[in-house]
């Protein structure tokens, strides 16, 4: 809203400082320090009214350190997460564009999903919450919304060819935006790639490419969704790992949706990509606002309100930016977290099939609780786990040029 104010305000009456709107990076960084001052400030409040409505975790009896502590600890912090996301959206980026409308619905929509597992969990005393299948379905139509709107607007285009943005009169070779399935594959010389090409061995399969695209959608967003959910385990670990990763998907959002760093780099143009980053840059204000309080010992929870909704966010964000296929090496602690709980469960079915006794390959899963079992610390465990994250971060940066 405060971008068509001062656009408004620039167009007619060339208010002084009007014009700093119209920049990306201005916007970016106020978007960023609005966030973060609501999420540290205004968290506080909300936390204390969780308090006094007595909406705390039922901690399940794992026989982990510090377990009984954490009892009471309110929970559904991810509020605080969403209102702080989308107040500067709201204000500061422009609501007609595509990516940034279908970014908002996200955040509702699995927010929504969220708030009602953990109401069901506080207020029903129901410790499973909302039934699995359900959280499914949940992400399965987030995952449709998403894949048909990315696949069949007219917004969403790419633009392959560019000109050299360096000499104005070489115009020639720029190219109208176009339709299209690509996206990127990491490491590789010529590395983009169609999804159409997987159908290519049915007679006029073009106009049917959707089929692939759509269900590829859907199992990114409901991956990454509940990977976020899985290793929101321990104090500070689902939030801090978060803003490392929201922070490389800005990095590519601004690359991919500016036309001189995108011809610099040999990457995809994404028109109207850029204005994520606005998106990108209140949504990391927003969890380093609620690390304030969520760090050991943490004074709230996110809950499944915040990380089912976080996961949704980055693998969304990932997919409009083409860069999805960049998510196993970028998100590679939720990989992890996830894969452990995959091989424990997958491990002990079979040997309790084979040898009539189940046997496990760790202490626990996720893989955080295991090494809380080894003895070691969780705010040590969290530190680590981000250094990693970081690591993978600079990784998945540097395939930019890597090919």
């Amino acid at each position: 809203m405060l971008y068509y104010l001062f656009e408004y305000l620039e167009s007619q009456y060339q208010l002084p400082g009007a014009s700093l709107f119209q920049f990306l990076s201005f916007r970016a960084a106020l978007a960023v320090l609005v966030s973060l001052l609501f999420s540290t400030i205004f968290g506080k409040k909300i936390i204390d009214y969780l308090k006094r409505k007595q909406i705390g975790e039922t901690v399940r009896e794992l026989g982990l350190e510090g377990q009984a502590q954490k009892s009471g600890t309110p929970t559904m912090g991810g509020i605080i997460i969403i209102i702080s996301t989308l107040i500067p959206v709201l204000l500061i980026a422009k609501l007609q564009n595509i990516y940034i409308l279908l970014l908002i619905f996200t955040t509702l929509w699995m927010g929504a999903i969220g708030f009602l597992d953990d109401y069901i969990k506080v207020f029903r005393k129901d410790k499973q919450g909302l039934k699995g299948i359900f959280k499914v379905i949940g992400q399965v139509f987030l995952g449709v919304v998403v894949g048909s709107t990315l696949y069949f607007h007219s917004e969403v285009t790419v633009r392959l060819e560019q000109p050299n943005v360096m000499v104005e009169q070489n115009v020639e070779n720029f190219t109208s935006d176009q339709k299209s399935t690509l996206t990127t594959i990491p490491f590789l010389k010529n590395n983009e790639f169609d999804y159409a090409e997987l159908i290519q061995w049915i007679p006029n399969s073009a106009p049917y490419s959707w089929l692939i695209f759509i269900p590829f959608v859907v199992f990114i967003i409901t991956a990454i969704s509940n990977g976020a959910n899985l290793t929101d385990g321990i104090d500070g670990l689902a939030a801090g790992s978060s803003a490392i990763m929201v922070f490389t998907l800005g990095v590519f959002a601004w690359v991919s949706g500016n036309l001189i760093f995108s011809d610099y780099l040999n990457i995809m143009y994404i028109p109207n990509a850029g204005e994520i980053t606005i998106f990108i840059a209140a949504f990391l204000g927003s969890l380093i606002g609620f690390l304030w309080y969520n760090t050991y010992p943490a004074q709230v929870f996110m809950g499944d309100t915040g990380s089912l909704t976080i996961g949704a966010i980055i693998a969304v964000t990932a997919i409009m930016i083409r860069k999805e296929l960049l998510l196993p090496l970028l998100c590679g602690v939720f990989v992890l977290e996830t894969l452990s709980v995959v091989i424990q469960v997958g491990y002990f079915k079979y040997t309790r099939k084979k040898l009539g006794t189940g046997r496990r390959v760790f202490l626990m899963a996720p893989l955080h609780h295991h090494y809380q079992k080894l003895g070691y610390h969780e705010s040590k465990i969290v530190a680590r786990f981000w250094i990693i994250g970081i690591l993978l971060s600079v990784l998945t940066i540097v395939t930019l040029k890597i090919r």
